[in-house]
């Protein structure tokens, strides 16, 4: 994290803008792509290096 924060409010009420947040606060659980067979096999729809030479 930057230690520079040129914000006109201060980091704690960016991650908790009212009191309540602070004992309730909900992350996001993140979710895996196809479970395990989405995690080992990758699908890239990038164009093969040929085509950048």
């Amino acid at each position: 994290v930057a230690d520079e924060w040129r914000h006109g409010y201060a980091r704690s009420e960016a991650v908790y803008p009212l009191p309540a947040l602070r004992e309730h606060k909900y992350f996001a659980p993140v979710g895996r792509i196809d479970n395990v067979h989405g995690d080992r096999n990758l699908v890239c729809s990038c164009p093969p290096l040929s085509a950048y030479e």
